[in-house]
């Protein structure tokens, strides 16, 4: 066989050898950048965004998605609540931040009053 033909043994060889290679080049590479802290992105490596939000007139917070919830089930975030996040830059009405809005979308309404709670 012609050691200069493509379908040598030497040419696939290095062809599998390369391939290898660069497997392992982006193995390394994806798991760089899962294990990549940014600062200030997350609170305390919960991996969830976090909140402050101005209630009764005091400022609260950190705050998670839950205490969000929360709060909006509470009516104390509406949408006139003024509310930061590190990602933005300054405060601004809860109704302006989407992430909040989903939140408002998924809280369940008050039961009416002819259904009891057990």
């Amino acid at each position: 066989m012609d050691e200069h033909n493509f379908y040598s043994i030497d040419k696939l060889m290095e062809f599998g050898m390369g391939m290898a290679i660069a497997q392992q080049m982006v193995k390394t590479m994806n798991e760089s950048i899962s294990n990549m802290h940014v600062p200030g992105s997350v609170i305390s490596g919960s991996g969830q965004g976090f909140f402050f939000a101005v209630v009764e007139g005091k400022q609260m917070g950190p705050l998670s998605e839950e205490d969000v919830a929360r709060l909006i089930r509470e009516k104390k975030i509406v949408n006139e609540t003024y509310m930061w996040k590190p990602s933005l830059s300054g405060w601004m009405l809860a109704e302006h931040i989407p992430e909040v809005v989903r939140l408002a979308a998924l809280t369940p309404p008050p039961l009416p009053p002819n259904i009891s709670q057990s």
